[in-house]
């Protein structure tokens, strides 16, 4: 089946969260930045113009808010991989494209930030 060209995008989602391996990064936390993109049919919704008909992205931050700020995982690719396995069984989706990241990584050193991207759909194990 060919992939789609429609995605529904949430880009710059910020949470606090307690992600990480050392003990600081689990006690104090630090801010997370999620981008999301998800691959799907948008050519009924956008005829019907019915919200019920499509993938309500308000109900999707919610998901991914739940997920950073609720669960710990020692790794971003961890909590990357939590995020799409949720999105893909919750929604009838081709693919997912999760971003993860961390702009305050303890590496004692300047950067905009340290990220993960996996991406994920029916036809790719996970």
């Amino acid at each position: 089946m060919q992939q789609p060209g429609d995605k529904i995008i949430l880009n710059g989602m910020e949470f606090y969260a307690y992600h990480g391996v050392l003990p600081g990064e689990q006690e104090l936390g630090q801010r997370f930045v999620v981008d999301l993109e998800i691959s799907c049919h948008l050519n009924f919704p956008a005829r019907l113009d019915e919200l019920e008909e499509t993938i309500d992205y308000s109900e999707v931050f919610q998901i991914v808010a739940r997920i950073v700020q609720e669960e710990r995982c020692n790794l971003i690719e961890a909590l990357a991989e939590r995020i799409a396995r949720v999105i893909l069984d919750k929604y009838s989706v081709e693919e997912v494209l999760v971003r993860v990241k961390k702009p305050h990584a303890p590496l004692g050193g300047i950067f905009s930030y340290v990220g993960v991207e996996i991406r994920r759909g029916r036809s790719r194990s996970y």
